[in-house]
């Protein structure tokens, strides 16, 4: 029953779905309810990054792919403590097999996995490769990718080149370390399916370390993803340039997500 995953869908006006679902929550983004906790662990991270895995795993099993998944699109149901995670926003989510090969660069700057900035044909491994990005920003509060230029920035992203900064990263277990290197592993066929996420001892077993990282944590997202930052849209018209001249920026899913790509499909929140 894929309701039991909370999946709220905001289709928007390219999407060739008949129904639209709309589900109305109050629960607040992630980013806010991570910083106004008192306590915060491995464990809660990873409780979270579960619920995420068994949503897109849901996803998958349909045959959806996301292709923007990011902090900012994943909403709290209610104000409960226990409340659910909602995945939102599938205005750039694509049926894989659905009759056209998947290679338009789109998503958002940062979470984007290499073989969509290498305009190579990919599969719903792209949103493995975000919720590995996710997990890591979890865990410290910090993106694994960034440079001001955004070029570089995709350059980072080609060659998955990313560190377990000390002192950030010294009280993290090696089990979490282990799980995001699986899931931001370069080469998609080599990288982990939800499924096999779901079986990862830091997720099935008992590896997540109770450790308070609240602060530390807190402290880089206020820092790194003040509101004014993660709610502000990249001009995606520079984007594109900067795609373009890397050679990245002619898409082969037809001119519906042609049309979609020039307006809203790479977008950043830094």
């Amino acid at each position: 029953d894929g309701e039991k995953y909370f999946l709220l869908c905001l289709w928007n006006s390219y999407s060739a779905m008949n129904h639209v679902p709309l589900v109305v929550v109050s629960g607040g983004e992630l980013f806010d309810r991570i910083v106004e906790k008192g306590f915060y662990t491995e464990r809660d991270a990873s409780k979270l990054i579960r619920q995420i895995l068994d949503a897109v795993k849901y996803l998958h099993d349909m045959g959806v792919v996301h292709r923007d998944l990011k902090p900012e699109n994943l909403l709290y149901y209610s104000l409960d403590e226990d409340s659910k995670i909602m995945i939102s926003d599938f205005g750039l989510s694509k049926i894989e097999g659905s009759g056209s090969v998947m290679s338009t660069a789109c998503g958002t700057p940062g979470y984007v996995a290499p073989e969509v900035l290498a305009q190579k044909p990919y599969s719903k491994a792209v949103d493995c490769w975000s919720i590995g990005v996710i997990a890591y920003i979890l865990l410290c509060g910090y993106p694994p990718f960034y440079d001001e230029n955004d070029t570089k920035l995709f350059e980072q992203i080609l060659k998955a080149e990313y560190e377990f900064d000390s002192p950030y990263w010294d009280d993290i277990s090696d089990s979490a370390k282990d799980f995001i290197r699986h899931l931001m592993e370069r080469d998609p066929k080599k990288r982990f399916t939800c499924e096999q996420a779901l079986e990862h001892p830091w997720i099935a077993g008992d590896t997540a370390l109770d450790k308070n990282i609240h602060q530390s944590v807190s402290e880089q997202i206020k820092k790194n993803f003040a509101k004014s930052k993660w709610k502000q849209a990249f001009n995606a018209t520079a984007v594109i340039r900067h795609m373009r001249k890397l050679q990245l920026g002619t898409s082969q899913e037809g001119p519906g997500h042609a049309m979609q790509e020039k307006t809203c499909s790479l977008h950043c929140s830094r």
